[in-house]
């Protein structure tokens, strides 16, 4: 049986989730882990995409970055600022695209926990919990667009960090962001047991061939692309 090796030492605890936000998993432990290798400090500008409970945002915020955090979700937004206020951390939350909202401003560092979970419909949900997962028959409805964004949110020297699921195709994500002038690569991997929504899609996963049958573990993945 493979292993996790994740811990919650580099995740604030206790945090408030208001109903359908996404509460901090493997993912947002293994995205968080990479942060913590990353030079933060006083100074640096931060950009988390998809915030949730801020969880990762409040990370960096702890650390004495000024971050931004944008979320398609009120729900999400709201969440994130009330952790925040308990902190009594700065944290800037915005509403909305995260392309619109952060136009014309680039950041030493964006970290993202997108949607990525393979689904039967083309258009990602515009509402409900599934929002925070749904994305698209390859998973990528969301990965892509970040990878074509990145260069214009990063300063040189800036850093993106990102987590996704393997059946998503990590070659494709590194592919996608060194095509756009980034040097791309996979710095981190855990594998996890499948979750209640890929099981709930275990026969159309098989059908169309990202997952194989009985299937039970599921690798994620972060990729780290910096602007040079």
């Amino acid at each position: 049986m493979p292993s996790t090796a994740l811990t919650l030492a580099t995740l604030p605890t206790g945090l408030l989730a208001l109903p359908g936000v996404y509460q901090p998993q493997a993912d947002t432990r293994l995205l968080a882990e990479a942060l913590a290798h990353e030079d933060v400090g006083p100074g640096t500008g931060v950009l988390e995409i998809g915030t949730g409970t801020g969880a990762l945002a409040l990370h960096a915020a702890a650390r004495g970055a000024r971050v931004t955090a944008v979320d398609v979700s009120w729900p999400a937004v709201a969440t994130a600022r009330l952790n925040a206020m308990r902190r009594r951390l700065a944290l800037r939350v915005l509403h909305g695209d995260f392309e619109a909202r952060t136009e014309g401003h680039r950041f030493d560092l964006v970290v993202s926990n997108p949607p990525y979970v393979p689904a039967p419909r083309v258009r990602p949900p515009s509402s409900g919990p599934e929002r925070a997962w749904d994305a698209g028959p390859d998973g990528r409805a969301v990965i892509d667009r970040i990878c074509a964004g990145a260069r214009e949110l990063l300063h040189e020297g800036g850093v993106l960090l990102m987590v996704h699921s393997a059946m998503c195709g990590p070659e494709e994500t590194v592919d996608r962001l060194t095509g756009t002038g980034l040097t791309a690569e996979v710095t981190a991997k855990a594998t996890v047991p499948w979750g209640p929504v890929l099981r709930s899609r275990r026969s159309w996963l098989e059908r169309q061939g990202l997952a194989a049958e009985a299937e039970e573990w599921e690798e994620l993945v972060v990729i780290r692309a910096r602007y040079l």
